[in-house]
């Protein structure tokens, strides 16, 4: 499949959005609040604009990967800033194909060129573990309330560059979304029907 991974442009911002909404709805629950996470993200000083990436087939825009600033805190109120992945999205039609791979390795890549040192993710274990990922607790890294689980994981992007960075691991508060501003978002979409079932 021919298709090209490209910096993401102001142009493209609604696409995506859509294209994360038809990625992640009735995924983890009736509909998805990823959307309006990605739009937030962009208004945030800690989104990675360097690697914001889409990949394009035929001038269609079918995927997407986004970073953020996150921050790892210490008992001695050190903070170490990380790299925090997602959303990555890849329309329903195009999953399964080796899309959303290449879009990670690419980026990987990129960021750290750019010169980060790693990444933390909340994210499937089975998934990413191919590219290196492993539980966060190997390097010291919890969550923000202390915890550490399988889906919680972190990559080196150099040999040790992460070591030192340990302790609480904070995501941009863009990540948090309420029902009303939801609902208020959704308008801005086509409807949709929602039928996750447990």
């Amino acid at each position: 499949m021919d298709f090209v991974i490209r910096l993401e442009e102001e142009k493209d911002f609604e696409k995506v959005e859509f294209l994360t909404r038809e990625a992640f709805w009735d995924l983890y629950g009736p509909g998805c609040d990823e959307h309006l996470i990605l739009h937030k993200l962009r208004k945030s000083p800690a989104f990675v604009k360097e690697l914001s990436y889409v990949v394009d087939k035929d001038n269609h825009i079918i995927g997407n990967v986004v970073y953020t600033i996150g921050k790892v805190t210490n008992g001695n109120k050190q903070v170490h800033e990380v790299l925090c992945m997602g959303p990555i999205s890849v329309l329903p039609e195009y999953q399964g194909k080796g899309i959303g791979s290449k879009l990670l390795e690419e980026s990987l890549k990129k960021a750290k060129v750019i010169g980060y040192k790693g990444v933390v993710i909340f994210g499937n274990p089975k998934y990413y573990q191919r590219f290196g990922y492993e539980n966060a607790k190997k390097y010291g890294i919890q969550t923000s309330e202390g915890e550490n689980f399988d889906e919680f994981m972190a990559l080196e992007l150099e040999k040790e560059g992460l070591k030192g960075i340990t302790g609480k691991f904070h995501i941009d508060s863009a990540f948090e979304v309420n029902k009303e501003e939801l609902e208020t978002f959704e308008k801005g979409f086509p409807p949709k029907e929602k039928n996750f079932k447990l």
